[in-house]
């Protein structure tokens, strides 16, 4: 009888370990795929801006819309791109399908019962359909005469304009972008007003302008100015040659402008200027990222590549590390 009493608390004690080392392995075949387990990781804010601001800076250089403004909104009616619509649909914005809609579906509950939502192929297709619901829409043309900088003003205008009802939505979206410091991401410029479209066509998700918008001052086919210079932005299978019959410029000129050599070829989505860059932008300066050359900088805020280089006391064949800090005025 001693025996055994001396060997009872020993038994509970190992009893006691078996029950926890069973109860932690529960809790990890439950939380892991391995084991059935689905529930994504969230994103945080952070994760959201690291893996899409990119999309917005493409997104604004094609439509005028701040990447910060973009980024925010985005952010906000995602819930940081963990909703389920925009983990399945790639729609960040809860763009319902309306009747013009022609493209992919996506079903889900949400006013009422199996409503339509728009689904997209990648978030970028998503920003820019959402981009161009605002250039396309009367009532928020007065938009695109801010700054591309002035992201208050864009805050204010989106919910004057009656984009969202929540009384809060401007601030909402100001303390995102000064919080997360978005507005690095912006470009600087000005758009020029949106004229009013004579027609849209929805069904394809990434329009770049209307036929009304093409038709600005001196015939040129964009409405976007960045640091007072007119550009264009260059579609699938254009080139320096095709953009410079079309605009009625001289293809030496073209070139110049843009800093680009005659065998230079013109991806979908870049900038082509129109008139000559300026000596200095109207931002300070600009932290160099992964990738960026000198050239594409001074295209992305409209600064001759050679003024640039010469304001930094660098080449202009030499491409500055990431990180570097570039004086633009």
């Amino acid at each position: 009888m001693v025996r055994l009493k001396a060997l009872r608390p020993l038994n509970l004690l190992k009893m006691k370990r078996i029950t926890t080392l069973s109860l932690l392995f529960v809790l990890f075949a439950c939380s892991s795929p391995a084991f059935g387990g689905d529930e994504p990781i969230r994103m945080t804010p952070q994760d959201y801006i690291a893996r899409y601001k990119d999309d917005a800076i493409r997104d604004m250089q094609k439509t005028g819309v701040p990447a910060s403004i973009t980024l925010a909104q985005g952010m906000f009616e995602s819930e940081n791109g963990n909703s389920r619509l925009a983990r399945e649909a790639n729609n960040h914005f809860g763009i319902k399908c309306h009747k013009e809609w022609s493209g992919p579906t996506f079903i889900k509950d949400d006013d009422t019962k199996n409503e339509c939502f728009r689904k997209y192929e990648t978030v970028l297709e998503s920003y820019d359909d959402h981009s161009n619901f605002l250039r396309t829409r009367e009532r928020y043309r007065f938009l695109f005469e801010y700054e591309i900088t002035d992201y208050k003003n864009w805050a204010h205008g989106l919910k004057k304009a009656g984009y969202a009802t929540n009384p809060e939505y401007a601030n909402k979206l100001i303390r995102i972008i000064e919080e997360n410091n978005l507005s690095q991401y912006d470009g600087p410029g000005k758009t020029v007003a949106v004229a009013k479209p004579a027609s849209t066509s929805p069904a394809a998700p990434v329009a770049l302008a209307t036929t009304a918008e093409k038709k600005t001052v001196e015939n040129t086919s964009s409405a976007i100015v960045n640091n007072n210079v007119k550009y264009v932005v260059a579609k699938k299978g254009d080139s320096y040659l095709s953009i410079a019959q079309q605009e009625d410029v001289m293809l030496w000129e073209l070139l110049k402008y843009n800093d680009a050599d005659k065998g230079t070829s013109v991806s979908e989505g870049e900038i082509v200027y129109l008139k000559p860059k300026r000596n200095k932008a109207s931002t300070g300066f600009h932290t160099v990222k992964e990738g960026e050359t000198l050239r594409s900088i001074s295209q992305l805020y409209g600064i001759k590549l050679k003024a640039l280089a010469k304001r930094n006391h660098l080449s202009a064949y030499t491409d500055p590390p990431a990180g570097t800090k570039l004086s633009l005025n």
